[in-house]
């Protein structure tokens, strides 16, 4: 698919994009999800943090996705990524709410990291990942990110302070919908913020040089992406079966 950057183009390239990343996440598992012209399902529990379902397209029916999910044990999601559906008759309620985000397209060096404390390089071993994972949620890795994603057409970007010193930022960057998804992205230091996000859009476009870069974030989040030169596209909602 081309990107032409319309907002309608954009925004279902940003929901097919997150959804490969939920897809690869699931895979490392062992939990194999399905993809329809409408959306992405998984049958199966999925890992903590991570959809059961995300419509790919405004049209996606809310009764096909939760029927398409296992709604009789606790922790089933529903990303509507078009904030288009009503899933409180199926047990759902609104779990948070959203904007997709996006940059336009870059190519190799246009948007380089600089002036930063940080140095950053690509997650690459087992290992690596583990102290990423403890660095991304504060506490310590509870395997949520398997090794065999660095496999994936994905990059994990770690931010340390001077040479192999620990890891305080960091993001994944991914391909996939014709763009490149930024997600997961995280620093310690709210001065690391807008550094990190322009360390992710430098390795988007040298990676995959002239794709729009994606993502979504909401509240002080989302504000950061726009100093970083984000545009909000439009909102997106995360549903959670309580019934």
């Amino acid at each position: 698919m081309i990107i032409t950057g319309t907002t309608e183009e954009l925004l279902l390239a940003a929901a097919r994009n997150n959804a490969d990343w939920c897809d690869a996440v699931c895979r490392a598992h062992g939990v194999r999800g399905a993809f329809t012209a409408d959306a992405w399902t998984s049958v199966l529990r999925t890992p903590p943090l991570y959809p059961d379902a995300v419509s790919l397209t405004p049209g996606a029916s809310a009764a096909a996705l939760a029927d398409a999910v296992d709604t009789a044990s606790p922790g089933c999601s529903v990303k509507d990524s078009f904030a288009a559906l009503d899933l409180a008759p199926a047990g759902f309620e609104v779990l948070f709410e959203a904007q997709w985000i996006h940059r336009p397209a870059a190519g190799a060096g246009a948007a380089p990291a600089a002036d930063g404390r940080l140095e950053w390089s690509e997650v690459a071993t087992a290992g690596e990942l583990d102290v990423w994972e403890a660095a991304w949620d504060g506490e310590e890795s509870t395997g949520l990110f398997r090794p065999a994603l660095l496999g994936e057409d994905l990059v994990f970007l770690a931010g340390r302070v001077g040479g192999g010193g620990a890891v305080v930022a960091g993001a994944v960057v991914s391909s996939g919908g014709g763009v490149v998804g930024v997600s997961n992205l995280f620093a310690h230091d709210d001065a690391d913020t807008g550094e990190a996000w322009a360390a992710a859009v430098a390795r988007a476009g040298e990676r995959w040089p002239g794709l729009p870069v994606v993502g979504y974030e909401g509240g002080d989040d989302l504000e950061a992406a726009v100093r970083a030169g984000f545009t909000p596209l439009g909102p997106l909602r995360v549903w959670l079966h309580t019934a």
